[in-house]
């Protein structure tokens, strides 16, 4: 980094020379008035062009050294070539100490005392030095309300650096990072940057600040610019014994277990309620997975850091992979503690959060566990297992009829983010599993239940909803309360044998939901999606939306990749070819993995699903082709939904069949072949609605 000396002597270097035009009255005419551009200032300051374009129009100030040097610059023209109306600030002397600005006003408002309390068990952002006074202009939303900005984190959640050092951050900002290594990165971060969010629940904690590194800003600060190795590549990372990590480490800084990887958090214990942690994505490293985040890592850094604030804003700062995201979006939402007074002391101490899952991780009931985990290996566990699975069914051949045969397309329709949908008002068990013998049933308890429902015959040409092959149930089998809820629905007794129950229970899926759906209503209103298309209009607009821009078409494919993975990471399996059947692994020590609780929001989906087939078959006489999770393919006489789904004379949508729109739940098209390209699939027995949009595309299975 430049010496102060060195930035003095450049200036004295711009201040000898003549000016060509007229005398300025703001920064930028102070200097066009010395005949110098903003590339030649951007050298003298060894900063970039762009950094000193945004001091010029307010959306950002420059830290010291440059500060003083760019002050005393300014103050030798104006004094040099004075106009009337304007008084330079008196030059900082060579020799005095900057003194940081520093906030020191109340925190958004956490209401009481019990919330400082709970924000010690989950420690927030500290007070840290801001930039000089920010005069950003931020542009004011078309559609969604952006939230007040906190004054603790005026530059906004994150940012993209370039290898310049120019770090790009929401609505156009760039600031200026002198760092040259990873440890004083972070430092910048915290200290200097103005980076990082607010909670999103008055008992939980401020998000940590998110720093993207360019591949080239990634090889400045001495890191590979590509990571490479045998394993799979999201588990992969720097050996211990590299510079960089030893860097981290002889600045006292921690990583946590996952080590240096495409998603790395480096932090430092939280002093009181003073949190010290930097969330750091490597681009070239895949931080950004093609699938949930289309054509982001190849965007110029200010576009990535505008899709990346949209999704901050709108769900959370990325903390990792999308399902990642989806996972820390629920504790975010529903943190599991909060403060309450002892009795006998009344002081503020750390308890539970109602409604919450808590900090302490609970065991499944064997039934509800995977093959692998210890109370299964441990207890010699042969009862079966519950199998909660979208739907992945064709139709037998032999039972489509010539019409169907005949008609010339086949259509898929595909649901919002089903997953979401049923996550909506979903009771779900909140503590660990009671066994019962021969319990009778109640829809209103959440468990898993032990019963025979083979002897439930349905039409053959409709997928069974009690299994994800669509087959008929051969004998007794665990299923999660929606699925025999579901055939007491359709008018068959059931008898559980055996049952793991949860008698304490809630909606703890609840916010998450209503977060994560107005951020996909909102998103596809900004592309043109609105609620009052009509249904044509809204098959047009769907068919553009992802022209119309880019950057909130990935914004929308990563909140839906965060719905179907924060489900998924409800289950996470381990991970390595050293795993033993048998060991814990890492996601078992958190409290959120609740394969109960997964295997709840798909029972209710695939039940959704299978209602709005019967209601299809009801109104239309058609039945499905082949279902793949949330997409369901149709015969048809035209290309478009419009020409086989149920409308009421009166030209309304029929309740409970499949309806088109833009919120979670209803449908979109999701692609148009012949009918004889899928026959012939199903003659093979492949899915054509796993290939029904065209070319590779394949419908996302959800975890």
């Amino acid at each position: 980094m430049a010496t102060e000396e060195e930035l003095f002597a450049n200036v004295d270097e711009l201040l000898q020379e003549e000016p060509q035009l007229p005398p300025p009255a703001e920064r930028a005419r102070v200097r066009e008035a010395a005949g110098v551009t903003q590339a030649r200032l951007a050298q003298a300051l060894k900063t970039t062009p762009q950094t000193v374009k945004n001091w010029e129009n307010g959306r950002s100030e420059p830290r010291p050294p440059r500060l003083e040097a760019y002050q005393r610059l300014l103050n030798g023209w104006a004094q040099k070539y004075p106009m009337p109306g304007f008084v330079p600030a008196p030059a900082a002397p060579p020799s005095s100490d900057p003194v940081p600005e520093t906030f020191t006003g109340p925190a958004p408002a956490v209401s009481e005392a019990p919330a400082a309390v709970a924000a010690s068990a989950t420690p927030a952002a500290p007070e840290r030095p801001a930039p000089r006074p920010a005069t950003s202009r931020r542009p004011a939303a078309k559609k969604a309300a952006k939230p007040p900005v906190d004054p603790r984190f005026p530059h906004g959640p994150l940012a993209v650096l370039d290898s310049d050092g120019s770090a790009y951050g929401v609505d156009g900002i760039v600031l200026d990072c002198p760092a040259t290594t990873i440890p004083q990165l972070v430092e910048w971060t915290l200290r200097e940057s103005g980076l990082g969010a607010p909670r999103l629940h008055r008992y939980g904690k401020d998000s940590d600040p998110l720093i993207v590194l360019t591949a080239a800003a990634a090889v400045k600060l001495g890191l590979p610019e590509r990571l490479e190795g045998h394993e799979q590549r999201r588990s992969l990372r720097l050996p211990d014994d590299h510079p960089v990590v030893k860097q981290v480490t002889k600045a006292k800084w921690q990583l946590t277990q996952r080590g240096f990887g495409p998603w790395a958090r480096i932090y430092r214990k939280a002093q009181g309620n003073q949190r010290q942690c930097v969330q750091l994505a490597v681009l070239s490293w895949d931080a950004l997975d093609e699938r949930s985040w289309p054509g982001v890592a190849d965007m110029e850094p200010a576009d990535i850091a505008r899709v990346l604030g949209v999704y901050a804003q709108r769900v959370i700062t990325p903390r990792g992979p999308t399902a990642v995201s989806g996972l820390e979006l629920m504790t975010a939402l529903r943190p599991p503690t909060k403060a309450v007074q002892d009795p006998t002391t009344g002081n503020w101490v750390s308890g539970h959060n109602p409604g919450s899952l808590g900090t302490e991780p609970v065991d499944p009931a064997p039934p509800e566990a995977t093959q692998e985990h210890p109370v299964v290996v441990h207890s010699g566990w042969k009862g079966g297992f519950l199998s909660e699975e979208a739907y992945q069914w064709v139709r037998d051949v032999d039972w489509l009829d010539g019409q169907e045969a005949a008609m010339p397309w086949a259509v898929g329709l595909d649901l919002n983010t089903a997953f979401l949908a049923a996550a909506a008002r979903l009771v779900v068990g909140l503590s660990g599993p009671e066994h019962l013998m021969r319990p009778q049933f109640d829809k209103r308890i959440p468990g898993s239940w032990l019963v025979d429902l083979s002897h439930i015959e349905l039409d053959p040409r409709l997928p069974s909803p009690f299994t994800p092959t669509g087959e008929r149930p051969t004998g007794p089998a665990w299923y999660q309360t929606h699925t025999v809820a579901y055939a007491q629905e359709l008018g068959y007794n059931v008898e559980p044998i055996e049952a793991y129950l949860r008698r304490e229970t809630g909606a703890y899926l609840d916010p998450w939901h209503d977060r994560l759906k107005t951020a996909y209503v909102d998103t596809l209103a900004d592309l043109g999606v609105t609620k009052d298309l009509s249904d044509q209009e809204f098959l047009e607009a769907m068919e553009r939306h992802k022209q119309v821009d880019p950057g909130l078409a990935a914004v929308l494919a990563a909140i839906k990749a965060t719905v179907k993975g924060g489900v998924g990471k409800l289950r996470e399996r381990p991970q390595g070819r050293h795993y033993k059947d048998g060991e814990r692994w890492p996601a078992l020590e958190r409290s959120t993995w609740r394969p109960d609780i997964r295997a709840a929001v798909i029972s209710k989906a695939r039940v959704n699903m299978h209602r709005k087939m019967l209601k299809m078959t009801e109104f239309t006489g058609l039945y499905p082709l082949a279902v793949l999770s949330d997409c369901v393919v149709y015969p048809s006489p035209g290309r478009s939904p419009l020409d086989f789904l149920p409308y009421s004379t009166s030209g309304k949508p029929i309740p409970g069949a499949f309806r088109l729109g833009p919120t979670p739940g209803l449908a979109k098209l999701e692609g148009v072949q012949p009918m004889a390209w899928a026959v012939d699939l199903m003659e093979q027995g492949l899915n054509p609605a796993r290939h029904i949009k065209g070319g590779d595309a394949v419908v996302d299975e959800g975890e």
